[in-house]
């Protein structure tokens, strides 16, 4: 672990607070979930449901993981062996990947790619294989070529995230049907984060990879709460896939947290039921933030990469005369009074994310408007 030291986020965070600076850089809302949710949970702690839930998980969110999944995907796990659930998916990633992948094995991964993923590789004593997205015609994408060059006789899993952070892209199915090919023929395991499921916009729809033929039996496919029901600091994720790979993730999971927070995971139970409806209008008010920023950011001279899912967009900072993302971003407080991400820190190879710089948009309309007219001052 000696590579690894703060986050990004705990840093640009602090940088954010030092300066008084209004912080695009973490992907967290400043609004909360549905109110009938957080009641839930509050009655929860105020009924007594304060002590360790089972190690698997509550039978009734158990229960509605899986109604869900086969209810929007057509997927269906026996909630008792097939379902998991883990302190945030972050958790899930970390312990499908302790489980799955022994020492040299290596996990193929696309960078840019989320910090913990590399970490948890690392604890694995594994080693990552990185693919590279690149853009072509306005969004990230990645050759085949390249991913099937990835592969070596000790490569384990492939690490698929869609909708992706950190930059925004949505894997179409023919994306995924090259994973899934490759997996096949290749007999590697699957990891999904799935996590931005529901946020996709334009009417790009999510594609689980487990939907693939020749995949559920395969995949494991993680996802949570947090920013499906904007309550990431529940930290309340799930796994679901086949029982021999749940119960390896489960077997690492239960010394690394043992379980999850029973007030959370029976609120969430009734949201995955009852609360789609609000997640649909949450969708379609990120998609006007998403726009809202988009707008601010091109105003400001930055080029725009518009994305079709998650919290984020991706900024090209070269329009602006500028050539280093982390120069850039360490300086934005100071030049406009703003926090970004630069999006290099997420690569192996960091030159190859230099120019970017990643701002986040599931904020108040108000944080956006102000944010963008900060921006404004970039331009002289």
């Amino acid at each position: 672990m000696r590579e690894f030291g703060t986050t990004v986020f705990a840093t640009m965070t602090k940088l954010a607070v030092d300066t008084g600076s209004i912080n695009l850089g973490q992907g967290f809302p400043d609004t909360d979930g549905p109110e009938r949710m957080l009641e839930r949970a509050a009655e929860a702690v105020r009924g007594g449901l304060n002590q360790y839930p089972p190690g698997p998980g509550l039978p009734e969110l158990r229960q509605a993981v899986s109604d869900h999944r086969k209810q929007w995907y057509g997927l269906a796990y026996d909630p008792d062996g097939e379902v998991l659930v883990t302190v945030g998916a972050t958790e899930a990633i970390s312990a499908a990947v302790l489980a799955l992948c022994e020492p040299g094995d290596e996990v193929v991964l696309f960078e840019p790619y989320y910090d913990s993923y590399a970490a948890a590789v690392s604890l694995a004593g594994a080693v990552r294989r990185p693919v590279t997205l690149r853009v072509d015609a306005g969004r990230f994408t990645f050759d085949p070529a390249e991913l099937e060059a990835a592969i070596g006789p000790r490569t384990r899993a492939i690490l698929v995230n869609s909708p992706h952070n950190p930059t925004g892209t949505v894997f179409t199915r023919e994306e995924l049907e090259a994973v899934a090919r490759v997996c096949r023929e290749r007999d590697l395991i699957a990891i999904t984060d799935e996590v931005y499921e529901h946020l996709t916009f334009d009417g790009v729809e999510h594609i689980p990879l487990a939907t693939l033929p020749g995949m559920r039996e395969r995949t494991v496919m993680i996802s949570s709460a947090g920013k499906t029901f904007s309550v990431t600091g529940w930290k309340t994720g799930w796994v679901c896939g086949p029982a021999p790979l749940v119960a390896a993730v489960q077997a690492v999971k239960q010394f690394l947290t043992f379980t999850s927070s029973a007030p959370w995971q029976t609120a969430v139970a009734y949201a995955l039921r009852e609360e789609m409806e609000w997640v649909a209008r949450q969708r379609a008010a990120l998609e006007a933030k998403r726009d809202r920023l988009v707008a601010g950011l091109e105003e400001a001279g930055f080029g725009v990469l518009r994305p079709s899912g998650t919290y984020f967009v991706q900024t090209d900072i070269r329009p602006l005369g500028f050539e280093d993302g982390l120069d850039l971003a360490g300086r934005l407080p100071g030049l406009a009074g703003v926090v970004a991400i630069p999006t290099q820190v997420f690569y192996d190879r960091p030159s190859r994310g230099r120019a970017y710089v990643r701002f986040a948009f599931c904020k108040r309309d108000e944080v956006i408007d102000e944010a963008a007219a900060r921006l404004r001052a970039l331009r002289g």
